[in-house]
């Protein structure tokens, strides 16, 4: 009897033990062993505060202090009322589950611990079987084996799902009070801790009588533990009915979050643990730009209007303030600043002309705007007319194609592509002489990036969502640099900002012109499938984009229109939002044009001065002598511009002014190319000339009272007075060292100037 006994306990035992080790032979033991948690990343706007996704969401995790002792009181006195007193799973529990379970014929109760339901929130599967069961209690075990109670019972309200996208209390706190975990009040405890059972159904905005009565229960059970007092319980009860949940679910941002957390999670990836991601969003500037795009989308309803549109704003370091990726924004949806492919028509001749300004071109030559074709393809002008020959400022401010496509054949599309390369445009470029035109397709993104990187003087400028990064709560913070690369050469920044303040001003994006500091370029794509504004003032630099999803014509918008009335609605109401230039921005003003003694600014020749000092630094356009402290460079005939205030005040007037020189108190614009042809001393900066005493003078000379009309202030450069005449400037510079190309003349030995006929 004994021997048959033993025999069967033997076979018990060793039957347990097989259940046992089928049950727990694939716990991922050294996942638990290491503690380790998911990396969670919370983004927070600008100022700080948490943008709510319109989805999962996580809050930087709490400590054990900052949980409210309520709260605690609240979630034990529900979910496990001996948590303190247990090994990690509660036999009496699990018993009392199983009966019941055994009788339904199903699982239908738990009877888990927060420790078992640690683990299966963390470390196991969903599934409502023994095995787990099973599971939960060896590894409950074995966990409290190694962790002290309090730091189980807060990883365990860290990670408990939450409903609404919420995991873990501090994120509920947030999604459904708009408070901090530290400041909900007793029956907001009551309310969470009575959600651990079934999120989805009894969380306020599901259902917000079910909630209530949830959290009644809650509440009496914390009175029966003597958590609190009955008056207590009265007291939070009467506060339930006045508990109004935030609706933080549908908080703005939706696509910029969406855009900036992929690449706050590749950040994160690297560095483990929680991280707070603090982003370049500003909230009301983000408000301001969906309010603008989504009032101009209905005004436009109908009758051949876009059914889409689309914003980036950002600093002129990239620093992204404001995105709205389409008419409405869903979970997950299609962001169309970011992702959609689309020909930026006119908008991409910023690059031709750079590409022209780099090769040695003047805003003053003439090109020939006339009808050009190119293996079967002859590009029209809008409105079918041509100019004939126009200045090259002329041509870029009326967008006029035949001279753009002549202009780009003469620099070369190479140079057009590495020139948008140059600025920042990533996609890919067909070299076809279509190019000029803006037929490869690019996305908002890249092209309110690369008319950034001209605002900034620094290429190339890299939008970026993200500022600053913070580990583990930790207070010092990770910061992500920006700024761009190299400096952009000021002999080919100063003329593209006045073509694109031109542009504005007399040409085709005048709707755009809020100011005197605004500057930018439409575009519209064949059969205005697409149209464009890209522009900036001394704050931000703004690019809109509308059509339609699947690429059906709009109704004659263009560029100069929808677009750009968006772009003038957004900046004159934002210009109160944005701060002054930061230190970062100034730096990148003053830098692309360079600063001297005494907070005097100045147009340096970098070239020349590269060529003259091996320490030469273009940041700062200084150089190392061999004693003292570092001088600007005066090399190639820099022209300084004295600034009131210094280099920190100096403003986007200044920059500008090499070809729109502002005078007080009129601030009419100077006939360039004839005062430079009356005056030797004759400085374009300020339009000024050296009497023979007293101080430098305004130059009048060719300015009408109208102000020359439209384009007068552009006089070609290869141009006389009388007889008319035009020269080769590439040539006749490299002939003649004294070659002016205001009036195509060189100084010879002896005798008048000539004519040069190279």
């Amino acid at each position: 009897m004994l021997l048959a006994t033993g025999s069967v306990l033997a076979v018990a035992t060793l039957a347990g033990i097989s259940v046992l080790a089928w049950a727990v032979k694939d716990v991922p033991w050294a996942e638990i062993s290491k503690g380790t948690r998911p990396t969670v990343v919370v983004l927070e706007d600008s100022r700080g505060n948490a943008i709510i996704p319109h989805g999962a969401f996580s809050a930087e995790p709490a400590k054990r202090e900052d949980f409210p002792q309520h709260l605690i009181d609240a979630v034990l006195s529900i979910e496990d009322r001996r948590f303190y007193d247990h090994a990690g799973f509660d036999p009496v529990g699990i018993a009392r589950a199983l009966v019941e379970n055994v009788f339904a014929g199903r699982i239908r109760q738990g009877g888990s611990t927060i420790t078992q339901q640690l683990i299966k929130i963390r470390y196991l599967d969903d599934d409502r079987t023994y095995k787990r069961k099973i599971q939960e209690a060896v590894v409950a075990l074995w966990l409290e084996s190694r962790l002290d109670k309090d730091e189980i019972l807060t990883r365990y309200l860290n990670s408990i799902y939450m409903g609404a996208g919420a995991t873990g209390m501090p994120a509920a706190a947030q999604v459904y009070f708009g408070k901090n975990i530290g400041d909900v009040s007793l029956a907001e405890a009551a309310m969470l801790a009575g959600m651990i059972r079934a999120p989805s159904r009894l969380n306020p905005r599901a259902d917000r009588e079910k909630a209530e009565e949830r959290a009644g229960v809650v509440l009496r059970a914390m009175e029966e533990t003597g958590a609190i007092r009955e008056d207590q319980t009265v007291a939070a009860l009467g506060e339930l009915a006045g508990i109004e949940p935030v609706n933080r679910e549908a908080s703005r941002g939706g696509w910029f979050s969406d855009w900036v957390d992929e690449e706050a999670r590749k950040i994160a990836g690297t560095l483990g643990g929680s991280v707070s991601v603090r982003t370049t969003m500003d909230p009301e500037m983000q408000a301001l730009a969906e309010e603008v795009v989504s009032q101009a989308l209905q005004d436009s309803a109908g009758d051949g209007g876009p059914t889409q549109a689309a914003l980036v704003a950002m600093r002129p370091d990239g620093a992204v303030v404001a995105m709205v990726g389409g008419a409405e924004y869903e979970a997950g949806g299609f962001n169309r600043a970011v992702a959609a492919q689309r020909q930026p028509g006119s908008t991409f001749k910023l690059f031709v002309y750079h590409a022209a300004l780099q090769a040695g071109y003047d805003p003053r030559d003439v090109v020939n705007d006339s009808p050009i074709e190119i293996d079967d393809w002859a590009p029209e002008n809008f409105g079918g007319d041509f100019k004939g020959r126009v200045t090259i400022a002329e041509a870029f401010a009326r967008s006029l194609n035949a001279a753009t496509v002549r202009l780009a054949q003469e620099v070369g599309i190479e140079n057009v592509i590495r020139s948008a390369r140059e600025l920042g445009v990533d996609g890919e470029l067909t070299g076809t002489p279509s190019l000029a035109l803006g037929t490869s397709e690019v996305t908002l993104l890249d092209l309110t990036g690369a008319y950034a990187s001209v605002r900034a003087g620094r290429v190339p400028i890299q939008p970026s969502g993200i500022a600053e990064l913070r580990v583990d709560g930790s207070q010092q913070p990770l910061r992500i640099g920006r700024g761009g690369g190299a400096v952009m050469d000021p002999r080919v920044r100063q003329p593209l900002l006045g073509l694109l303040r031109l542009a504005v001003e007399k040409g085709t994006g005048r709707a755009a012109d809020i100011d005197a500091g605004t500057a930018g370029k439409t575009g519209t794509s064949q059969n205005y499938r697409d149209a464009w504004f890209i522009g900036f003032n001394e704050q931000l630099v703004v690019g809109v984009w509308v059509g339609n999803d699947d690429g059906s014509p709009m109704k004659r918008v263009t560029g100069g229109s929808i677009p750009a009335e968006i772009f003038a609605a957004f900046l004159s109401r934002a210009g109160s939002l944005a701060s002054p230039a930061n230190e970062v921005d100034r730096e990148l003003v003053t830098s692309a044009i360079g600063q001297g003694e005494r907070g005097e600014v100045a147009a340096c020749d970098i070239r020349a001065c590269e060529r003259r000092y091996r320490s030469f630094r273009a940041s700062d356009c200084t150089y190392q002598p061999r004693s003292g402290p570092r001088e600007f460079c005066t090399a190639g005939n820099p022209q300084p511009r004295a600034t009131a205030g210094g280099a920190g005040e100096q403003t986007e007037g200044t920059l500008f002014s090499t070809l729109f020189p502002q005078r007080a108190p009129g601030q009419r614009l100077c006939n360039i190319a004839a005062c430079d042809r009356e005056y030797r001393s004759f400085r374009a900066s300020d339009c000024t000339y050296r009497s023979y005493s007293g101080r430098r003078k305004v130059c009048e000379i060719g300015v009408a009272p109208s102000q020359e009309a439209a384009f007068g202030a552009f006089t070609p450069r290869a141009q006389r007075t009388a007889p008319a005449a035009s020269c080769n400037v590439r040539s006749c510079q490299r002939e003649y060292r004294s070659f002016r190309a205001s009036d195509c003349t060189y100084q010879p030995y002896r005798g008048p100037r000539r004519l040069c006929t190279r």
